[in-house]
């Protein structure tokens, strides 16, 4: 007896879904597969296929044409319909044979065609190649995954990167407005690192960013969504947050920050933070993004190893671009700041 999951390069056996009305092709096609070392289920009827499968989802489906409630193309059409069963390889079983039944079925999807009757071993051969493609196509998307994961990080400190927050912070927006919640960012600035760079060069700075960005994370509640905004600034978004509750995260990721010295190469380097809170949602995330920076850049100005965060953005397009549009906004909305 061989194994299924050693034959076809897999860690666990390969389930395998064999839905037909008649008992015996069950029977049969249960007994040949297990030998083989497949772990098969089994059901009788279309409806039970379709259920059975979301429920469990399997590597192979082998599914009978005619069945008693909806017939093979009928299931294998809903099973397309599934984003999480659309890639599943179905070997459709049955009598027919004619270039028409064979084209119907491969059109809509199934990955292969088996008639009825059939010699065993090319049953464990069509399964054994349908299973070699799911397999190859859960490593496809599996690698998919992990690229589009890393396109999402910034590497330097294993958060978010730019783009992922950008992205996030729109989706987020969009669902403060739609249900009336707050939404609240934080803008924080490790102070002082031009010094940290010029003085321990640049690989110390480095490691002070991957620090720091440890620390930040470890502060986070559940649902909070952190990432590096640029240089040494990064942005947290906080879904369904008040501007006090903003502001209790904030001063905890600045103790965290300013409790314990990086120590880089024998160096103890003291590293603190300024950071400003925002909540909206506001009328658009820049004008969000925007308040958050102004009050980070207050917290600059007032001596630094400080969070500011003054007042909330409204709905409202015309009282929020009032809010934003007083002289200490406008300064820091320029560039019109100090050392960091």
């Amino acid at each position: 007896m061989s194994n299924a999951s050693t034959a076809n390069g897999m860690d666990s056996p390969v389930n395998v879904f064999i839905f037909d009305d008649s008992l015996l092709v069950r029977a049969v096609v249960r007994s040949r597969l297990e030998d083989e070392g497949y772990h098969v289920l089994e059901a009788a009827d279309g409806l039970s296929a379709i259920r059975d499968c979301r429920e469990s989802p399997p590597d192979v489906i082998l599914l009978d044409v005619e069945m008693p409630d909806i017939n093979g193309h009928q299931v294998l059409a809903q099973l397309k319909n599934d984003e999480a069963l659309k890639d599943i390889p179905v070997v459709f079983l049955t009598g027919r044979s004619s270039m028409e039944d064979v084209l119907a079925g491969l059109r809509g999807g199934a990955h292969d065609y088996l008639k009825k009757p059939f010699e065993p071993a090319e049953l464990v051969a069509r399964v054994g190649a349908a299973a070699h493609v799911k397999k190859l196509q859960d490593a496809l998307r599996e690698r998919n995954d992990q690229l589009e994961q890393v396109s999402r990080t910034d590497l330097l400190t294993g958060l978010n990167n730019r783009r992922h927050m950008d992205e996030e912070l729109t989706r987020q927006h969009t669902i403060a407005r739609r249900n009336h919640h707050d939404l609240g960012l934080i803008m924080l600035d490790i102070d002082h690192f031009k010094y940290v760079n010029d003085t321990y060069g640049h690989a110390a700075g480095d490691q002070v960013l991957g620090e720091f960005a440890a620390r930040l994370h470890s502060q986070l509640r559940v649902g909070d969504i952190a990432g590096r905004w640029g240089g040494e600034e990064f942005l947290v978004i906080l879904p369904n947050t008040s501007l006090n509750d903003a502001r209790q995260v904030a001063e905890r990721i600045r103790v965290a920050t300013a409790a314990t010295p990086i120590t880089i190469e024998g160096h103890q380097i003291n590293v603190t933070i300024s950071g400003g809170c925002a909540v909206g949602p506001g009328p658009a995330t820049d004008v969000l993004v925007k308040l958050a920076d102004t009050q980070m850049y207050q917290a600059k100005q007032s001596g630094r190893n400080r969070v500011i965060a003054v007042g909330s953005i409204p709905l409202s397009p015309d009282i929020a671009s009032t809010a934003i549009s007083d002289e200490r906004v406008l300064h820091g909305l320029h560039g019109l700041r100090g050392p960091t």
